[in-house]
């Protein structure tokens, strides 16, 4: 006991372990999930690297303590340099990080909702910019050197480095409170909350450890104990922390316990917009002439999806699926802002954003506008490129669409939906005796079951 409370290699040691490794693995899995099982293509920008970076800090997290604190002795001691595990990758590349990149999501949701405009800072740069203080940290504390061959320090030191933990906690609950009164759609602020209270509780057990390391290092049963609770408050903080919620609402609908498909094939489903991506078994069938406006034509649900299927064809459909999310975007109405800025942003990161997954070509004046828009809930902020994109769209697609397979199919199916409902609605027709208007020999639907029916009744006569 007092050998492997020293060096580590305690059977508790490789319990928490083997613990933090599955938390970890868990966490891998919750976030390829969504990938691997319903083959989504890669997010671009910050949609896709804060989630990594969260991966990457908790692995760094783990890795840091289980190296740092002696849970199993190492052959050569030049791997656990108490400066690179305890200082810097547990510092600025593991809590400091994890802390960083959910104070980045509240910083975005906050300036997204409540000032209803794109927050003013690139991730890339506000990253950076708040994690500062923990690379300044580390780096003061690799030059005064105070940790002890035990990767300890003393009394002193502990005070203002969890004053720096206890600091970037109260950011992320001051962000918290300010986007409290949002009726998010996607549990974003539960996940807020939630990461909040685990990461405070984690301080404390923290503290406590390490005051227990430093002022109690005789007791080694007390050693053992506090690294234990240590590394497994940590893996419950990773696995807890992570959340897809602000970055990724769609996606985060998916869990371990969902195993089902997507609850919501588009935002306009998640979102609640009426009849958003259904075409209806009883909508009104309209003739395609295709000498009308295409303007008018694309209100057509039938013709917009037969329409944006030939442009998926000829690997040009980002435009006319543009025009649908944007279409649905205006169904929305304009008292529900919490509803318009989550399509709003949608949009503007899958269509708009230089580098998006499916970016339309439009001016860059046209682009500014929207991503520098002083109000996300503004019901005429694609207008403007939507004016630009039915240009391009009439100049090539919509001259291709006439003579296609597509288009053909669709006149088809259309003359068929039509007789198919004049057929149907004949049979609805109610041709029996008691609800006919006219009786006897003038019915001439009516003549064969009379006789038929005056047989009977003669007959049942008779019988009498």
């Amino acid at each position: 006991m007092a050998r492997c409370a020293v060096d580590g290699g305690c059977p508790s040691d490789y319990i928490a372990i083997v613990f933090a490794a599955v938390c970890l693995a868990l966490l891998i899995f919750r976030w390829i999930l969504p990938y691997v099982m319903y083959k989504i293509p890669l997010p671009k920008g910050s949609r896709f690297w804060i989630p990594v970076i969260q991966v990457f800090a908790s692995l760094n997290l783990l890795l840091s303590i289980v190296i740092s604190v002696s849970f199993f002795k190492f052959k050569r001691q030049k791997w656990r340099s108490c400066y690179i595990w305890a200082v810097w990758v547990e510092g600025p590349l593991g809590f400091g990080l994890l802390l960083s990149s959910r104070i980045t999501q509240t910083f975005q949701l906050y300036y997204i909702f409540v000032k209803r405009r794109l927050p003013p800072i690139k991730t890339h740069i506000f990253l950076p910019l708040i994690l500062l203080p923990w690379i300044s940290g580390a780096a003061f504390i690799n030059v005064k050197k105070p940790l002890n061959y035990r990767c300890h320090m003393g009394p002193r030191w502990i005070i203002p480095i969890m004053t720096l933990h206890i600091l970037y906690v109260a950011t992320l609950i001051v962000f918290t409170w300010a986007v409290r009164h949002i009726e998010f759609r996607f549990d974003e602020l539960r996940d807020l909350w939630k990461g909040i209270i685990v990461s405070a509780f984690s301080i404390g057990v923290w503290v406590s450890a390490y005051i227990t390391n430093e002022i109690h290092e005789e007791i080694l049963g007390l050693q053992v104990a506090s690294r234990f609770l240590l590394l497994v408050t940590a893996s419950i903080l990773v696995l807890t922390f992570f959340s897809t919620s602000s970055s990724q609402p769609l996606l985060s609908q998916i869990s371990l316990r969902k195993r089902e498909a997507l609850e919501y094939d588009s935002m306009g489903h998640a979102l609640g917009i009426p009849d958003s991506g259904l075409l209806l078994q009883r909508e009104p069938e309209t003739v395609i002439d295709p000498n009308e406006p295409l303007e008018k034509l694309l209100l057509n649900k039938r013709f917009r999806r037969s329409f944006m299927a030939f442009a998926d064809s000829c690997l040009a459909g980002e435009n006319v699926h543009f025009y649908d999310e944007v279409h649905e975007l205006g169904k929305l109405p304009l008292d529900d802002p919490v509803r318009r800025i989550y399509m709003a942003r949608h949009i503007i990161d899958n269509y708009i954003t230089p580098g998006a997954t499916m970016e339309v070509n439009i001016s860059h004046r046209c682009r500014q506008e929207i991503l520098t828009t002083s109000d996300l809930a503004d019901p005429n902020l694609f207008n403007n490129a939507l004016n630009e994109l039915i240009q391009l769209i009439k100049m090539n697609l919509a001259k291709d669409f006439w003579s296609s397979m597509f288009f053909l199919k669709l006149k088809e199916e259309t003359s068929m939906r039509s007789n198919g409902r004049d057929l149907e609605q004949m049979a609805s027709w109610n041709l029996s005796p008691r609800l006919s208007s006219v009786q006897g020999t003038d019915d001439p639907f009516n003549q064969e079951q009379f006789s038929k029916g005056s047989g009977h009744d003669s007959t049942h006569d008779s019988d009498h």
